[in-house]
């Protein structure tokens, strides 16, 4: 079953509005590597990140096409310490002047990609995520109405491309992998569109995001 036969007629940015009308930053944190883990195997996995995780935000953008949404994400420069040459989205950590999450996530959007506030409205959050490089983020979902040009921050983005969010979040598109980390197996998937493979915490994201729409449950 594809994901728009399990939504059904409601339309997609209607249900993502919907479910995500009354979320708040900051909840309970997923770790995206371990979601079948036990809570045991989750607290040893945890033994080897810091001890206080530095708080993040990325900025899910879901762009209004007259065909439907489509999801924007970046492809980070090769040359970065963290997650070098991985598809992500525009992000990263919440400065002491930022007013939270979601002004975190608008100004490295606009660093990065040149994208305006003007042209994008919060819809929510989904719950935070815990990554390897020692971050708790936080996921802030906008839409973005068309108009915008971008503008890369060639230090810190390569590229920046669109893809059908009814393609990203539907369950069919989403490829198990198995992946080692600290002695353990752990199955994620990646998304694989056209030429790109979209991996790791931006996957799970999306998987995040896919599940709340499927179910109505983070």
């Amino acid at each position: 079953m594809g994901l728009s036969e399990e939504v059904g007629s409601r339309p997609l940015r209607e249900r993502i509005a919907g479910l995500l009308l009354d979320s708040v930053p900051g909840s309970e944190p997923e770790f995206p590597y371990a979601a079948n883990f036990t809570p045991e195997q989750i607290a040893e996995l945890r033994q080897f990140l810091p001890e206080r995780l530095a708080r993040a935000a990325v900025l899910v953008p879901l762009v209004e096409r007259p065909d439907g949404l489509n999801v924007l994400l970046t492809l980070r420069a090769s040359h970065l310490k963290n997650h070098a040459g991985q598809i992500s989205f525009p992000g990263g950590r919440i400065e002491d002047a930022d007013a939270g999450p979601w002004a975190a996530a608008l100004r490295e959007a606009h660093e990065e990609i040149g994208l305006e506030a003007r042209y994008v409205s919060l819809a929510g959050y989904l719950r935070d995520h815990v990554v390897i490089s020692g971050f708790r983020v936080t996921p802030v979902v906008a839409f973005v109405q068309p108009g915008f040009v971008l503008k890369l921050d060639t230090t810190e983005v390569e590229d920046a491309f669109e893809v059908p969010l009814d393609y990203a979040l539907d369950p069919a598109n989403q490829v198990p992998r198995e992946r080692h980390f600290a002695g353990h197996t752990i199955v994620t998937h990646d998304i694989r569109y056209q030429d790109r493979q979209i991996w790791g915490a931006t996957a799970t994201m999306l998987l995040t995001l896919s599940r709340l729409v499927r179910t109505g449950r983070p």
